[in-house]
């Protein structure tokens, strides 16, 4: 764990296979919208399944068919159509991020820590009827390295991750679903994988 003023931005890149796990379980409308598209991780996953992705951050990347400069937590109204946001937001403003996205379109699926369903300051979210399914990794996913980490890389996080599915529509009790990432073994997109089966 690193203080805030390390971690800086907060931009902890999504390995490719947790998004590749959460399409076999959900399917999109319209447009989706990834409002800390950072270096597009989990964009380019969706773009590849398909789907049309509005990819914005707070900071300019440089990355093709992305919107740099966009504070998400200051936007009135989502992008035209967007209905659906998909993202792993920047974990010291979870809170934030999900009170504020729900706000701005009717389904909301965020990547985070597993821990997230604890405590008792974010009741509204956890609680409010509107948090329909959490998808817990079986296998945990690879190690989330922060942008511009130089240090030493492991393959296993030893921080368990879910993605977070809230919907306006869904009333009553929240469901949780175990899942399984894959190593994409031609693609290779996370070097560190290798090509064995996941544990």
């Amino acid at each position: 764990m690193h203080s805030h003023a390390d971690r800086g931005l907060d931009l902890y890149e999504t390995p490719a296979p947790a998004t590749r796990a959460l399409l076999a379980e959900e399917t999109f409308d319209g447009p989706i919208w990834e409002p800390a598209d950072g270096r597009s991780a989990i964009s380019r996953v969706l773009r590849e399944a398909g789907y049309h992705v509005i990819a914005t951050d707070l900071v300019d990347y440089g990355m093709p068919n992305a919107l740099g400069g966009v504070d998400f937590l200051a936007q009135t109204f989502a992008p035209e159509g967007a209905k659906i946001i998909v993202s792993n937001p920047p974990f010291m403003y979870a809170d934030e991020f999900v009170r504020h996205a729900l706000t701005l379109v009717s389904r909301v699926i965020f990547l985070l820590r597993l821990a997230y369903v604890e405590g008792t300051g974010r009741a509204d979210i956890l609680d409010g009827g509107q948090l329909a399914r959490v998808y817990v990794f079986r296998n945990r996913l690879p190690m989330l390295h922060r942008d511009g980490w130089t240090g030493p890389r492991t393959n296993s996080s030893m921080m368990p991750l879910a993605w977070f599915v809230w919907d306006r529509h869904h009333r009553g009790p929240t469901e949780l679903r175990r899942i399984s990432w894959e190593a994409d073994c031609d693609e290779a997109p996370i070097p560190q994988l290798g090509c064995a089966d996941p544990p």
